[in-house]
């Protein structure tokens, strides 16, 4: 009888090859569409996703600006930063963020959702926001994604 040994593949980012991906934000969630775009731009769902290496498709998020957060979020929820001075310690609020910056929510969400070392930075180039409904990539023929 003989032996099947299955030889695991290390794929880095020059062996795959990327998708273009479009979808729309407008009335999506904020939490359940960032963790879905992490999943995509971090290459999770696909075959040959390797932990080491940046093996995600590219995503464009058209009408960003209209994803919304559920219950009480938009007064509630705060976003903390800080200037590096005692007392420097600044607070914005989801709805002053959204007025100000409004991809801004999303792109916190979906950062916040990959892995927070070397990787989070060449993953976060895979993903491109928008605020309405036109984007300069039509060059590279996105599929649409439903999610």
């Amino acid at each position: 009888m003989s032996q099947v040994t299955q030889i695991t593949r290390s794929f880095d980012k020059h062996h795959i090859t990327r998708n273009w991906y479009i979808v729309d934000g407008e009335n999506k969630v904020v939490g359940r569409l960032a963790s879905e775009l992490a999943k995509i731009i971090r290459g999770k769902n696909k075959p040959t996703f390797t932990p080491h290496s940046d093996t995600g498709d590219k995503v464009i998020v058209i009408n960003a600006d209209k994803v919304k957060l559920t219950g009480k979020k938009m007064s509630d929820k705060y976003y903390l930063r800080h200037s590096g001075y005692p007392g420097g310690q600044r607070k914005t609020t989801a709805a002053e963020l959204m007025a100000k910056k409004p991809t801004e929510v999303l792109l916190k969400a979906v950062k916040g959702m990959l892995p927070h070392n070397k990787l989070q930075k060449p993953c976060l180039k895979n993903l491109f926001l928008y605020e309405g409904a036109e984007h300069p990539h039509t060059a590279q023929q996105p599929q649409k994604l439903e999610l």
